[in-house]
């Protein structure tokens, strides 16, 4: 079912009984259990001041329509939302609403922040049927409950977005990307840990094992950036005598196929997304038995591509971090689980909150831990 308007939403989650499977434009597979319930028809940008950075959409306006607007005014997107379509092998168009329950944030999260950390405010259908509006189009103290940062990341689990307001940046002068030739896995990751240390202001930090490439991106005005392209060529000197640059229109091909994952399209197997500290990347690369990988956010976020059902976690073992799978049967995310086990305190208080939110349990059932 697609609704039209917020209205419509509310009532039909307040006559729900049964589990309902929320999605947006469905590009991730990752809706969950029970009658679909499409959010993709409240579209449309409510309003736009470009003054003040902020935009104001409804849940199911498609991200490139967001993108075009911005454009037109000389801004972005900063966290540079992903792409899933590709990887996913699947058609359909993200929504802003989806970027921001997934808490979809790109190769510039390292210096701007993840997606929550631009979302303002947000109105939402609680699993009573109740309209809940928190959060504004400033950025501001509040008491109480930050409700916007708590549904940004929870997958529409405690409740369907219908609105969102945002903050916007300027888009840069120019970019440019150093490109260090030849590195494995361990010299990448302390080259890219010494770039985010300086003071050059690095904006990207990735590593392609298959090519031995590792791609530091530099944004801003263009005598800045080609001083700072320089002064990363010195600083790196002893970690790789083999450098390029990407010029800008180069530079940004680069970063929107390392922001969708061009590498893994069209290849079978599993992908699971790993989010650890940098320093311990190598290892857990080594133990994976990866059939292919790519590291992003300077170490901190490995893509893996699997063999159909293997056990990622059991091969990890414990560590500071999480692994989730993004691709992967219904046998196997019913018998590993999407998201990586909660500790029993966090699992508590999440069964808590979406006792709280969701007391039928009608949102996606089973999609981030127990059904409650």
């Amino acid at each position: 079912m697609m609704v039209a308007s917020e209205a419509e939403l509310a009532a039909c989650v307040a006559d729900a009984v049964d589990p309902l499977s929320i999605r947006g434009g469905d590009t991730r597979g990752m809706a969950g259990a029970g009658a679909a319930l499409s959010v993709a028809g409240l579209s449309g940008i409510t309003l736009y001041e470009a003054g003040a950075l902020t935009m104001v959409a409804q849940a199911g306006t498609p991200v490139a329509e967001v993108e075009a607007a911005l454009a037109k005014e000389n801004q972005r997107l900063a966290f540079e939302p992903m792409n899933h379509c590709g990887v996913m092998g699947r058609q359909g168009e993200p929504t802003i609403g989806g970027v921001f329950a997934a808490n979809v944030s790109g190769p510039r999260r390292i210096s701007v922040g993840a997606a929550r950390d631009f979302l303002l405010g947000v109105r939402y259908v609680d699993g009573r049927g109740v309209v809940v509006k928190n959060g504004g189009r400033v950025m501001k103290n509040v008491t109480g409950y930050d409700l916007v940062k708590l549904m940004a990341g929870s997958f529409g689990t405690l409740g369907v977005l219908s609105e969102v307001s945002f903050k916007v940046l300027p888009r840069v002068e120019t970019q440019a990307s150093l490109v260090l030739h030849g590195l494995d896995d361990a010299q990448a990751v302390t080259a890219m840990s010494r770039a985010m240390g300086s003071p050059f202001e690095v904006t990207g930090a990735a590593h392609d094992p298959a090519m031995r490439q590792t791609v530091l991106r530099v944004e801003g005005f263009e005598a800045s950036v080609a001083y700072r392209i320089e002064q990363l060529k010195t600083l790196l000197r002893a970690q790789a005598d083999d450098m390029t640059v990407l010029a800008s229109s180069d530079s940004e091909a680069f970063w929107i196929k390392q922001r969708d994952l061009v590498a893994f399209h069209g290849d079978e197997g599993d992908i699971w997304r790993v989010t650890c500290k940098p320093s311990l990347a190598p290892a857990l690369i080594g133990k994976a038995g990866a059939q292919a990988h790519v590291l992003d956010w300077a170490g901190g976020l490995l893509w893996l591509r699997m063999a159909q059902g293997a056990d990622l976690r059991t091969r990890l073992g414990p560590f500071d971090g999480h692994a989730t799978i993004v691709r992967a049967d219904a046998q196997t995310k019913a018998q590993l689980g999407v998201f990586h086990p909660e500790t029993a305190g966090v699992a508590k208080l999440t069964a808590g909150l979406r006792a709280r939110f969701d007391p039928k349990g009608l949102f996606s059932p089973g999609l981030m831990g127990a059904v409650v």
